[in-house]
C-alpha cells in the first residue's frame, strides 16, 4: 500500500487531544465500555513540559489536582507542585485505566459525514489516517496561537522577542534588562522569576486582578472552593457568559506560596508601566493607566478578602483575624514612553495570551471570534463536543479541580448516562475542613 494512501479506522467516539481533558473524557468512556480512541499530537500531557518555564509552580493548592479516578495523594496537599512534579503526576494517570491512546497523531481536518457522524483526517506515525466516528470530543484546550501585537515586527531587530510559551529561564535571555508585557498569571510570574534572579525588569500592566495567597489562616483558593465559586455555572455570574473573557487573578505558588505584590516589586527596583499601546524601532508608548491598574487589582484583592470574611462570619468559623493590605508603593508618575535602547532593554517577553485556532474543525459551531458556541461543552451540532476550555461551565473548568465534572457531563451526553458521581469542589473543600459549611448565597461572587 502506498504511504500516501490513508489508513481507514473507525471508532464510536474520537477524542482529539490527550491532555488532562481528553484523558478525563476517556476515563468515563472506558468506565462505560464505549468504543473510542484518543488522538494526541505529541505525547499525553506534553503541554505541561513544553510550555511552562523551569521555575513554574501551580497557583492552586495540590489538593485541587484531581482527575476522574485519580487525585493528588502526596505529602503536601496545601503546597504547590512544580512543573516537573505536575508532569510526573499527570504521567501516572493513563496507566491507571489504559486509555486507547494514539500518540504522535495530529488531526488536521474534521468534517461532517453524509448521513451523520464525522470524518477526521490525521497524520500518524506511519503516515496519513482517516477516522470515522459517530461522536467527536475536541479536547485541545483554548490556548493555541500565542498573541503578539501586529506592530511587533516593527521593533528594532536588535531586540530579542519571545512569547511566554517559549520562556524557560532568565539564563536563556541575552544580557540586559527585560520588558515583560502583560500582568496576568504568566506575565506576573515570569516577571517574578526574572526579578528573583536579579534581572532588572520592566513590566507593562494590563487589567489583571490579584488575589491574596493566604487570608485568615487558609489559602484563599481553599476558601473560595468551600464557598462554592468553583462549582458555580458561568450563566450565574454577573454578566453571564462575559465572565469567560475575564483575566485570571495573579498570585504565585513559588516557595510555598505568597502574594504577588507589584508595588513591592516596584519598591525593590522593578519599573512599572500602564498598558502598552504601540511601538516602533526602540520607542514604545503606553497609556497612562498604571495607577488605575494597580488600584483596581488591589480593590479586587480586598473584595475577595471581604467575601471570605462574610463567609467566615456566616458560618461561625473560628479563624484568625484579618490583616488588611497596606500599599507599600505609589507611582510618582504614570510613564507614557520608553526608549528600549536608552533603558538597556535587550528582550521583550510577550505575555498577553493566546487566541483559539479551530480552522481544522469544519463545522458551523463558532462565534465571530472563532470560539466554539456550546452549553457546557455540548454544541448545537449533534455528536460534537468541546472539553477543557476555560470557563466551559464554571471557574473550575479548564483546571484540575473542574475537569472531571465537565468530562462526566460530556460523556453522559454521549452515552445517555445521567447522574453525577464527581464530588463538588465545595464538598471536597468542606471535607478537608470538618464542621465548616457554606451556601453560595451567603457571599458575593468575587472578581
Amino acid at each position: 500500500m502506498s504511504s500516501t494512501t490513508p489508513t481507514l479506522h473507525r471508532a464510536t467516539v474520537a477524542v482529539v487531544g490527550g491532555g488532562q481533558a481528553g484523558l478525563s473524557a476517556s476515563w468515563f468512556l472506558v468506565r462505560d465500555g464505549v468504543d473510542h480512541v484518543v488522538l494526541e499530537t505529541g505525547t499525553a500531557g506534553h503541554e505541561w513540559a513544553d510550555t511552562r518555564w523551569d521555575n513554574f509552580t501551580l497557583v492552586t493548592p495540590n489538593w485541587h489536582c484531581r482527575l476522574p479516578g485519580y487525585e493528588y495523594d502526596g505529602p503536601d496537599p496545601d503546597g504547590f507542585m512544580t512543573r516537573d512534579e505536575v508532569v510526573a503526576w499527570l504521567s501516572g494517570y493513563a496507566p491507571t485505566f489504559g486509555p486507547p491512546l494514539r500518540e504522535h497523531t495530529r488531526v488536521t481536518a474534521l468534517t461532517e459525514r453524509d448521513g451523520g457522524g464525522f470524518r477526521l483526517e490525521a497524520t500518524g506515525p506511519d503516515g496519513p489516517e482517516v477516522w470515522e466516528a459517530d461522536h467527536v470530543v475536541v479536547a485541545t484546550g483554548g490556548y493555541h496561537v500565542p498573541i503578539v501585537p501586529s506592530w511587533a515586527p516593527a521593533l528594532n531587530a536588535s531586540i530579542t522577542q519571545l512569547h511566554s510559551a517559549d520562556y524557560k529561564s532568565p539564563g536563556q535571555l541575552p544580557a540586559g534588562e527585560v520588558l515583560v508585557v502583560g500582568s496576568g498569571q504568566s506575565g506576573a510570574q515570569i516577571a517574578e522569576d526574572l526579578h528573583l534572579a536579579g534581572r532588572r525588569v520592566h513590566l507593562a500592566l494590563g487589567d489583571a486582578p490579584r488575589v491574596a495567597r493566604f487570608h485568615r489562616g487558609r489559602d484563599s483558593m481553599t476558601w473560595l472552593a468551600e464557598m462554592g465559586l468553583y462549582d458555580t455555572g458561568v450563566a450565574q455570574y454577573p454578566g453571564g457568559l462575559a465572565a469567560r473573557e475575564k483575566t485570571n487573578h495573579y498570585v504565585t505558588g513559588r516557595d510555598g506560596g505568597r502574594d504577588i505584590d507589584l508595588r513591592q516589586f516596584a519598591a525593590e527596583g522593578m519599573r512599572l508601566y500602564g498598558l502598552l499601546d504601540s511601538g516602533a524601532g526602540t520607542q514604545l508608548s503606553f497609556l497612562p493607566s498604571l495607577r488605575q491598574a494597580l488600584d483596581s487589582a488591589d480593590e479586587v484583592y480586598r473584595s475577595i478578602c471581604r467575601d471570605i470574611d462574610r463567609h467566615i462570619d456566616a458560618q461561625g468559623i473560628d479563624a484568625p483575624p484579618a490583616t488588611p493590605y497596606v500599599p507599600v508603593w505609589e507611582p510618582a508618575e504614570d510613564p507614557t514612553s520608553l526608549d528600549l535602547a536608552a533603558a538597556g532593554i535587550s528582550t521583550v517577553v510577550w505575555a498577553i495570551g493566546y487566541r483559539p485556532d479551530y480552522r481544522w474543525v469544519g463545522a458551523g459551531v463558532f462565534d465571530g471570534s472563532g470560539r466554539p458556541t456550546h452549553t457546557r461543552g455540548v454544541t448545537s451540532l449533534p455528536g460534537l463536543y468541546f472539553l477543557g476550555l476555560p470557563w466551559l461551565h464554571t471557574w473550575g473548568s479548564g483546571r484540575y479541580l473542574g475537569i472531571a465534572a465537565d468530562a462526566e457531563h460530556v460523556a453522559g451526553a454521549i452515552t445517555g448516562r445521567t447522574g453525577a458521581t464527581i464530588e463538588s469542589a465545595a464538598d471536597l473543600a468542606r471535607r478537608r475542613s470538618p464542621g465548616s459549611g457554606a451556601r453560595l448565597a451567603d457571599v458575593a461572587l468575587a472578581g
